[in-house]
């Protein structure tokens, strides 16, 4: 359970850190034809990767903490594990009620004939600052876990 946390923790992170990162730079200085391809072929992916791995993260993380004993009422730990399951809220409603659909509203955008570069632009900064933020607060989550795992 461990190593599915761990390893599924990294994905999201490191996909995070990619996309806001790395590709989201690269796609500033290509072409509309270049960015529609590339999109529409990774959108479709990245919709049924992402929404996979922070499911396997954060299910394998609940069971974990459950597993270890980490639900209890003694301080520190409790303050702890709800900060957590704060982070946590807060990515997936960022998750699912501003990425995802600014993801799908990119992709319709560039899939038709004429798409609205002012409108793909705007949609483009709002989600990189959302995922810079996702990424701060994994940043955070790492921390805290690390914690845990040192035994404070």
């Amino acid at each position: 359970m461990n190593y599915v946390h761990v390893f599924t923790a990294i994905m999201w992170t490191g996909t995070d850190i990619f996309m806001g990162f790395i590709l989201g730079p690269i796609f500033r200085h290509v072409t509309i034809q270049t960015r529609k391809e590339i999109i529409s072929w990774l959108m479709p992916e990245m919709i049924f990767y992402m929404s996979t791995v922070t499911a396997v993260t954060s299910t394998a993380g609940y069971y974990l903490a459950a597993k270890i004993g980490l639900f209890t009422y003694n301080t520190p730990t409790v303050y702890w594990i709800s900060s957590v399951a704060i982070i946590v809220v807060i990515m997936t409603v960022q998750g699912l009620g501003i990425l995802l659909p600014t993801n799908l509203r990119i992709y319709f955008e560039l899939k038709k004939t004429e798409p609205n570069l002012g409108k793909i632009q705007k949609l483009t900064r709002r989600y990189l600052k959302v995922v810079v933020s996702q990424v701060v607060l994994q940043i955070v989550i790492i921390f805290i876990m690390a914690n845990f795992a040192t035994g404070f």
